[in-house]
């Protein structure tokens, strides 16, 4: 049972427990715990960082009271949501009504499990990670899709149908542009496609593939943020049409699961991003041997987290400087401009391959 992919810790228990089934079950529990700890503690602060974001967009403090800088209130309002009364609305398909928002988790905590956060920190490398996410990311529009339904209220069921529809369409443009990487890379694994970038920031897909590169990355922006159901595409919820959309009737921790799920999709999206554009761990070197060995000094695993949160801050910033369109200009956007684009890269990336235009 030794894994593909080796870490101190893992190895400690390895040797410290000579059961290869004991040592291998409490190896798993840690990969839990720590994709939970990843999962938990990055949305804490990630709500913190959006209040403050917006507030600087708008030229606003944002909080300040609880804490310093109010860095607490984020753990006042989950203490609020935790011990408010759980409920559902009278016609409501109950079991349906609180499966939705687990349904709704599980597909970033799967994808969380494969992404290579460091050299040595990840769960699982599958050979077929792509794909596989690809096909995860269903379970998101699933969760949604049962929430709208069960809770009774024409207002969730309009926006469940419209989210779904959104990141149905989305997805379409989200997998190519994966499978652009996966294509110019050679590899459906996360870490494989980390690996291709080896070098400098010149070897990043970005820049490596030049022009397509860049507009790849633009693409995947515009996409993962309409998958994402978040502002300005966030037309499931639209507050002037739609009240709360498909979690106008949930409540207390149920609303906080659909809310958690949203700044976990961010950081795995992020992380996606980065891995398939921005060197994943990979050091920003330079190609200057007395610079890049510093560069080098610094763990992997932080130099991901740096990148993850440059791309956070980005989506961020996208949210809340842009205005929402209609629905209708939201979906000619995708059938109509996104999804002709992205095969066109598609055939673009195919003959840079072929003439070899990959800058090396």
């Amino acid at each position: 049972m030794t894994p593909s992919i080796t870490n101190p810790i893992g190895d400690f228990i390895r040797n410290l427990i000579p059961i290869p089934e004991i040592s291998y079950l409490i190896n798993a529990i840690l990969c839990i715990c720590g994709i939970c700890a990843v999962a938990f503690g990055s949305a804490i602060i990630l709500v913190y960082m959006e209040r403050k974001v917006c507030a600087h967009v708008q030229c606003r403090l944002g909080p300040m009271r609880l804490g310093f800088h109010g860095c607490i209130q984020t753990v006042a309002d989950t203490l609020k949501l935790l011990f408010k009364e759980v409920y559902a609305p009278d016609g409501a398909d109950k079991i349906l009504f609180y499966m939705a928002p687990m349904v709704l988790l599980t597909a970033p905590f799967m994808c969380l499990a494969m992404i290579p956060f460091g050299p040595t920190l990840q769960v699982a490398d599958i050979s077929v990670a792509v794909p596989l996410i690809i096909a995860v990311n269903g379970f998101g529009i699933l969760g949604i899709l049962l929430g709208g339904w069960a809770s009774n209220n024409k207002y969730s069921l309009l926006g469940s149908l419209r989210s779904g529809a959104q990141m149905i369409s989305y997805e379409i443009s989200f997998a190519l542009i994966l499978l652009f990487i996966v294509m110019l890379s050679g590899s459906a694994s996360l870490r494989g496609i980390t690996l291709s970038q080896t070098g400098t920031i010149a070897d990043w897909w970005i820049i490596k593939a030049p022009v397509i590169g860049f507009i790849a990355f633009i693409m995947f922006l515009i996409s993962s943020t309409a998958e994402l159901n978040r502002a300005p595409f966030d037309i499931a919820e639209a507050e002037q049409e739609l009240t709360g959309g498909y979690h106008t009737e949930y409540n207390g921790t149920a609303f906080a699961m659909f809310y958690l799920a949203e700044y976990i999709n961010l950081v795995t999206t992020s992380s996606l991003a980065t891995v398939c554009f921005l060197g994943g761990f990979l050091p920003p070197c330079i190609g200057i041997a007395s610079v890049d060995s510093i560069l080098n000094l610094v763990p992997g695993v932080i130099w991901f987290f740096g990148k993850v949160l440059v791309m956070i801050w980005i989506y961020m910033m996208l949210r809340w400087t842009y205005v929402r369109p209609r629905v209708d200009q939201l979906m000619s956007l995708e059938w109509k401009f996104l999804l002709p684009v992205n095969l066109l890269l598609l055939v673009l990336g195919a003959l840079f391959i072929s003439f070899g235009w990959i800058i090396k």
